[in-house]
Order: C-alpha cells, then sequence, then structure tokens
C-alpha cells in the first residue's frame, strides 16, 4: 500500500532514509503525462545535492524511439505510449545506474521532437538518480521489470481535468493552433495518461501535485 506524503520536504526526509541495493541510490518518479514528474525530479535533485547527497536525474524519454522508427511501426501517432518506447535499452540503462561510472545516456529534445544520444553523464560523485518517466511502475511486460531496480518509487497523483489543461498548453506552447493541441492532447497523451492510472503497479509513495505548488 503507498504511503501519501503532502510536502517536499517529507519527501526528501524519506528518501534521504531510503535504503540501497548499490553504491547509488535509485529514486523513481512515475506518472500520467503533464503530472509534473520533471519539475518534481529536478527539485528534489536540487534539494538532495543542496543538503550534501549529490543527485542527478536521468530522464525515461531519452529512449523514445525515432519517428523514422515509428512511421515505419505504423506508431508515430501514438508516440509517447509504451509501445513506441525502446523499453529493453531503457533498462539496461537503468541497471548500470547503481554502481558504474561513467554513465552516458540519451535525453529527449521536445522542441526538435528526437532522443540525443550521449548528452548526460553520471560521474563517480552522484549519490542519488532521479529517475523520471510515465511508465516506471507499468504493469506491463517489460515494464514492469523494473520495479525490482528501484530503491524507492513516486507517483505523482494529478486530476485528469488538471491534466487535461496543461498538456493542451504545452502543445499550444510549442506552436500548434488550439484545434490542433486540444486534438493531440485529447487523442494521445490523456489516452496514455489513462494508461498510467489504471495499469500502474503501486508505489511506495504518492505524492500530491499540489505539494508542488508551495
Amino acid at each position: 500500500m503507498s504511503r501519501t506524503i503532502e510536502t517536499l520536504d517529507a519527501l526528501i526526509d524519506v528518501i534521504r532514509a531510503a535504503p540501497r541495493r548499490a553504491q547509488r541510490r535509485l529514486i523513481a518518479v512515475a506518472g500520467a503525462p503533464g503530472s509534473g514528474k520533471s519539475t518534481l525530479a529536478d527539485r528534489l535533485a536540487e534539494a538532495l545535492t543542496a543538503n550534501g547527497c549529490a543527485a542527478e536525474v536521468v530522464p525515461m524519454d531519452g529512449f523514445h524511439l525515432d519517428n523514422t522508427q515509428l512511421t515505419r511501426m505504423g506508431l508515430l501517432d501514438r508516440k509517447g505510449a509504451p509501445e513506441t518506447f525502446d523499453v529493453g535499452g531503457f533498462r539496461r540503462l537503468a541497471e548500470a545506474l547503481g554502481a558504474e561510472t561513467p554513465v552516458y545516456y540519451p535525453r529527449f529534445d521536445r522542441s526538435r521532437d528526437i532522443a540525443i544520444a550521449g548528452v548526460g553523464c553520471l560521474q563517480a560523485d552522484c549519490d542519488t538518480v532521479i529517475v523520471e518517466g510515465n511508465y516506471l511502475q507499468l504493469d506491463a511486460p517489460g515494464w514492469r521489470d523494473l520495479r525490482s531496480l528501484w530503491d524507492l518509487s513516486i507517483r505523482l497523483d494529478v486530476s485528469m481535468e488538471t491534466l487535461r489543461l496543461r498538456l493542451i498548453d504545452r502543445w499550444l506552447t510549442e506552436g500548434m493552433p488550439q484545434e490542433a493541441a486540444v486534438a493531440r492532447a485529447e487523442g494521445n497523451d490523456l489516452r496514455n495518461a489513462r494508461l498510467v492510472n489504471e495499469q500502474s503497479l503501486a508505489a511506495d509513495i504518492l505524492f500530491r501535485e499540489t505539494a508542488l505548488q508551495c
């Protein structure tokens, strides 16, 4: 059963006290598209580092399959769904994060809509890795195998209506017209959000999204 936490300070205390399986502590931050995973992961890493526990964020999004592959597979309109990621490659990275040095990892450039290899580099002085992504707790083939890698798992709790508004705004910010932004959010992103909400394994911590607004 998940434990609910509603303040950032309390969440940081739990992370610092979490036992670790390897040299580095691996913390999973999962949630639906638009739930604030990146914001939370960045704030956790900054706070931990400021308190003498060097932390770095490693995003799952660097394992988006390229559009050429998605077009070949007939999945371009479902980009962002679980089947549009290289889950095997991501698992191999996650397995290396605990102890190997250096560990190079890709990041996704949203403005160019591509993943870029080797942008990130995990160095020996990193104590805690904050891994963030939609499907880190997904109960589906390939994805559910990730659960055993996390020392602590966190899921953000955000209403569907809030997600809808944020996702529409995301595409408007990217330059889409209103009608196209609504169609993209409702036709693909919210479909993925419902999957995360309905088919995820229980996380150790359920984090109330309102705590990010403090």
